[in-house]
């Protein structure tokens, strides 16, 4: 379907090119062909065709420095002659689709079988029917009875089937719709910065035309291909479509080609766009993979895709309509061969979520518990009926008997497979589905934007939290609060007059040349609000000092607009500072540098005094400013910054690319502190985390002093505690061996006391996060949160458990490696997240406490009553609405709880905790002892109690029997209580606590109520009821009633007496499992997945197309949940279903 979509979209684009031709000077395929060349071979085509890039520009009627009029007319004639930028995504699944695959079910086929089996034999009337000779032990079949009801229960079973399918196939259609919702709401936010009609905009990215001036700077994912016009120190890593992991240094007359799906890891720069959507080097590449073929998703499913294609991938998934940046991953392959060694590399790093893993384990006993039951309940009812018929009996078998034995046969096998689809609980994936995609929508209004559902509920296991500081757990509105000026230490703002007037213009220009001129500050949007800050924000914490001191800096920037900068070093997180040369009006040149106080000043060997005069700086000078200016202003929490430069002569021009060299012998400005306020409620956040059992430790690249004064202002140190605060230097010495490899043991020694790790490298927090996470140092494996804003924090969040990015002050690199978005960059959205992450949790083990209790009851009550009368005493379709509509409807009533603060008061579950605990397992078992005694009452003594006839014994098509009706109508009676009584897991006595704060659980338990009364009052034959009268009603409900009140015995019993008590549906330890036979598990596991109920297979299935979206989880391998310790040896891991 995706290869028609595109070609179409594609020759529409042609024809309307060939007819515009001659608008533009150059036409789309020439473009095209022009963007597929590489390096030097582009600049000499440039050269031959064009001429240069300026050119280009003017044949695509667009200026390099006004860029486009940005006119709606000429928008839209470049629109239709180049094409938009967007990719047309792959078709969604129909209904019908989804109906089609939901009827794929192994047991709603052997349902269908039975059904249909069933319909023909009632209508099929054999001449010795009326035979004697037939008639079994159970007396003769009512001939009027047969002839008119015959039909019904198969019809019955075929009408509870397409329910089941309709119910899954819609599931199945609302979540991939919100998903796509999602998906385009992420797509909306992200805007590109390109130059219209003079002006500075931020545009969508499926705005961008042809002809467009883009501004690209560090972090940027780029949207479109184009040529890059200039620029600083440009470099792209463009791994994601080469796989080359080097980065390439862009430059006009080397190489200036720039790729959509790029990632801009240092520099800045301006480019003239050439190709965009389907032309664009990503787009060429989905087209060939038909937007994200078939084939590859499901390669893609087997062997999760490596990173780096994602990044790209999603790049363009973002201009389009959602479901791509579902559907469409590989991108890697359409190079071949690499993709699939980084696939095998990668293979060991994926794992299921914790939950997903302990639900597949749980299925599979449940599944397999479910089937014996089931072929035994079949062996016993054959057996017993031919034992009787004809051992007993005596009766000879009869060539016109064979229908009717044949249709009690039938109804044996109908009986059977009733008891199994009662055993495996379908509504599991439905509960969990709901449960997390009404996580998601809610989490959204607390500002957290999740990208891959599973991360909401890993959140509830995190024991870990790394946070960035800046930004974080700061408000990131840096200030400048004290100064070291001509040799005086200022404790605030100096006043303007106090300056050397020489010194005061190094200064502003200085500040105002040596940062990215995108960086602004605009006035207040509202009258008495504070100024906005644009951009970089430590650079708008200078900027801001420049206007505090009566200055202005954009005269300044105004004079040496950004194209006359001679050279720029942009910041990298190697050189931790920035520095931009300059030529001045007499040829010669001049550098101005900032950076960390500490880097900047070994580098300086003079000082500017009182009188603006330069004068030595000596190392002993340097130390005791350490001592006297930086320490004290990081201990007050604030960060240091260096203002520095530096006068080269005109003749011989330095050696620009020798940095060492350069930026040495500086001068030294002045050096400011600023501040960057706690955000105030942060302190309480990092408290609820401390007492949920998460640590929150600080990762930041600020001085130690700074960070640490930080920490405790947060909270996250309390002085006279043992804890450890550590620079990146120190780290990495303590965790490597005398080889500098690092070894797993040092990692021990150190992380679990590590709060603080101040002056970091991104390689550093990649290097915690992985230590803490592949640690035994513990007996449950440590869940880990990271929070990153920068291009470099990518593999950390991608190493993580689950990474938050930030939606403001993120760049779009980190978006892409992460999980979830804080939207409003607040760490105490986080602690959000952890609350809904274990109310995900909760509610799953809430719905498995009412499901299994369900389960339990109804198999051994069709298993029992079927060996002992011969019928199961609750019928097929009985059965069906009991298990279809209570499991649809009370996963929605228990999956929507909402959380309660309470959830914070305990301890992580960690990997290892069963989802099912003792008193959960003290419920079930509770709770069906109690069932099971009334049923078995009023099976055995009903009739007496209410004085009716008996059900049991009925012949083959009976009319339904009263007594039958009030076994079903008590059942479900009972279940309805018990579904209140399930809202707790905990052993909680009150289970009406907050009950009507979840106005769906109420309408559902009613609802339920009533449409029982219908079935029972009104369902006939179909449903085997008769009606009944008040008194039975109110005895139903008097039973049912008791459920309540026996909860509260069973509360009243410890769990820690009963010790026989097994758990159930716990993960273990990972073993490591070697390659060869990952990958033949990974096939097993398909196979599995297979024979399990479609239910989980969808469930699989939402979780894998979520988890496409690339994220990675370290831990053990697919498959390789061999239980170690687990409470029944006898089930092996999913793998060994097949």
């Amino acid at each position: 379907m995706g290869d028609m979509t595109n070609s179409d979209f594609y020759s529409k684009n042609q024809r309307n090119e060939s007819s515009h031709g001659g608008e533009f000077g150059c036409t789309m395929e020439e473009l095209r062909s022009l963007m597929e060349l590489r390096g030097t071979e582009a600049v000499v085509k440039i050269k031959e065709t064009y001429g240069d890039t300026e050119a280009i520009c003017r044949r695509l009627k667009t200026s390099p420095v006004e860029g486009l009029p940005g006119t709606a007319p000429d928008l839209e004639k470049r629109k239709q002659i180049f094409g938009q930028n967007f990719i047309p995504p792959k078709k969604p699944k129909t209904f019908l689709q989804l109906v089609w695959e939901a009827l794929q079910d192994v047991t709603l086929i052997i349902l269908e079988i039975a059904a249909i089996i069933s319909l023909g034999l009632s209508f099929y009337h054999p001449p010795g029917e009326s035979n004697e000779g037939c008639a079994t032990a159970q007396g003769g079949a009512e001939d009027e009875g047969e002839a008119e009801a015959g039909w019904i229960e198969g019809a019955a079973i075929l009408l509870s089937v397409i329910c089941v399918v309709l119910v899954t196939a819609f599931n199945d259609w609302s979540k991939e719709k919100q998903f796509r919702g999602l998906q385009s709401r992420i797509e909306q936010e992200q805007k590109f910065t390109v130059v219209r009609a003079g002006q500075v905009v931020q545009i969508p990215v499926a705005e961008i035309v042809v002809g467009d001036i883009a501004q690209v700077k560090y972090g940027d994912l780029l949207p479109a291909d184009g040529l890059f016009i200039q620029g600083n120190d440009l470099k792209i890593d463009e791994s994601s479509l080469t796989g080359e992991s080097d980065q390439v240094r862009k430059s006009v007359d080397k190489d200036p080609m720039l790729l959509s799906g790029t990632h801009v890891m240092e520099g800045s720069g301006r480019m003239v766009v050439t190709a965009v959507g389907v032309n664009s080097q990503t787009g060429i590449i989905f087209t060939l993979l038909g937007a994200g073929g078939e084939e590859e998703e499901k390669k893609d499913k087997k062997g999760k895709m490596q990173d780096g294609n994602a990044d790209a991938s999603q790049s363009k998934a973002k201009q389009q309509d959602g479901a791509a940046a579902m559907e469409m991953q590989p991108l890697k392959s359409a190079e071949g061969g690499d993709a699939d060694d980084k696939k095998k590399a990668n293979m060991h790093k994926k794992e299921k979520s914790v939950l997903q893993g302990k639900l597949t384990k749980l299925a599979v006993q449940i599944g397999k518990a479910g089937l014996v039951m089931s072929a035994i309940t079949v062996i016993i009812l054959v057996l017993y009926f031919t034992v009787d018929t004809f051992v007993v009996n005596k009766k000879p078998w009869l060539p016109e008997c064979t229908p009717v034995y044949v249709q009690y046969f039938v109804k044996f096998f109908i009986i059977g497979v009733t008891v199994l689809v009662v055993a495996v609980p379908e509504g599991l994936p439905l509960a969990v589905t709901i449960s997390l995609a009404y996580s998601v929508k809610k989490m959204m209004k607390d500002n957290n934007l999740v990208r891959h559902l599973d991360a909401c509920e890993t959140m509830g296991n995190a024991t870990a939290i790394c946070s960035d500081k800046t930004g974080t757990l700061t408000t990131n509105r840096m200030t400048v609060v004290q100064a070291y000026v001509g040799d005086v230490h200022y404790k605030e703002i100096p006043d303007p007059s106090s300056i050397n007037a020489k010194t005061m213009e190094l200064l502003v220009n200085a500040i105002a040349i040596n940062s990215a001129y995108t960086t602004k500050i605009l006035p207040p949007e509202k009258e008495g609000a504070l100024p906005r800050q644009v951009g970089n924000k430590t650079e708008c914490g200078l900027l801001g000092f420049v206007l505090d001191l009566k200055q202005d800096y954009e005269p300044v920037r105004s004079q040496m607009p950004e194209e006359k900068l001679y050279k720029v070093y942009t910041f990298n997180s190697v050189r931790k500072s920035m520095s931009t040369v300059t030529k001045l009006p007499d040829e010669s040149f001049r550098m101005y540098s900032k950076g960390a106080s500490e880097i900047v000043l070994k580098k300086c060997c003079k000082i500017l005094n009182g009188a603006g005069e330069p004068r030595v700086f000596r190392p002993r000078d340097r130390d005791e400013m350490v001592k006297k200016v930086i320490e004290p202003m990081a201990c007050d929490g604030l960060r240091t910054i260096c203002v520095a430069y530096r006068d080269f002569p005109s003749s011989p021009e330095p050696d620009w690319d020798n940095e060492n060299d350069i930026l040495n012998d500086l001068t030294c400005i002045c050096v400011v502190g600023i501040e960057d306020p706690v955000r105030p409620e942060v302190p309480e956040a990092i408290r609820k985390c401390q007492r949920a059992g998460i640590t929150v430790r600080m990762v930041t690249g600020d001085n130690i002093n700074t960070a640490r004064a930080i920490a405790i202002k947060c909270g996250i140190i309390h002085p006279g505690e043992d804890f450890l605060c550590l620079e990146g230097k120190e780290f990495n010495r303590r965790i490597r061996n005398e080889k500098g490899e690092i070894e797993q043991e040092r990692i021990d020694k150190i992380w679990p006391k590590l709060r603080v790790l101040a002056r970091s490298s991104p390689t550093d927090k990649h290097t915690l996060v992985k230590g803490i996470i592949d640690s035994t140092h513990t007996e449950q494996r440590q869940v880990v949160a990271v929070t990153g804003d920068g291009t470099n924090d990518g593999p950390a969040l991608k190493k993580a458990d689950v990474g938050f990015a930030m939606g403001i002050a993120g760049t779009d690199v980190a978006k892409e490696a992460s999980d979830i978005i804080l939207t409003d960059d607040n760490f105490s959205s986080i602690v959000k997240a952890v609350m809904w992450g274990r109310n995900v949790y909760d509610s799953i083990s809430k719905f498995l406490q009412f499901q299994l209790t369900v389960n339990v009851v109804a198999v051994i009550v069709a298993f029992t009553g079927a060996c002992i009368t011969q019928d199961s005493p609750l019928k097929a379709v009985q059965m069906l609405w009991v298990n279809l509509i209570m499991d649809t409807f009370a996963s929605l009533a228990l999956a929507t709880e909402p959380p309660t603060e309470t959830l914070l008061l305990r301890k992580p579950y960690g990997r290892n905790k069963p989802l099912i605990s003792r008193t959960m397992m003290k419920n079930i078992l509770g709770h069906a002892v109690y069932q099971l005694t009334l049923i078995f009452t009023l099976l055995f003594v009903g009739e007496k109690m209410f004085q009716i006839d008996s059900g049991r014994n009925a012949p083959l098509h009976s009319p339904p029997s009263e007594h039958y009706t009030i076994i079903f109508n008590t059942f479900v009676m009972m279940q309805l209580f018990n579904e209140i009584n399930a809202r707790k897991i905990h052993g909680e006595r009150n289970v009406f606590d907050g009950i009507f704060r979840n106005p769906i659980f109420c309408t559902i338990v009613l609802g339920t109520f009533a449409i029982q009364i219908v079935i029972v009052q009104f369902g006939g034959k179909p449903f085997s009821c008769s009606p009944l009268q008040l008194d039975q009603w109110m005895w139903c409900i008097f039973i049912g009633l008791g459920e309540l009140v026996w909860g509260q015995v069973i509360a009243t019993i410890p769990t820690s007496r009963l010790k026989f008590l097994k758990e159930a549906g716990r993960l273990t330890q990972k073993e490591e499992i070697p390659e060869e036979e990952l990958n033949e598990d990974v096939e097993e596991i398909d196979h599995a997945e297979r024979e399990l109920r479609r239910g989980q297979i969808l469930w699989f299935r939402g979780l894998n197309r979520i988890q496409t979206q690339v994220q990675e989880t370290p831990g053990p391998t697919r498959g390789s949940q061999q239980p170690r310790g687990s409470s029944q040896p006898g089930w092996q891991g999913v793998s060994q279903l097949v």
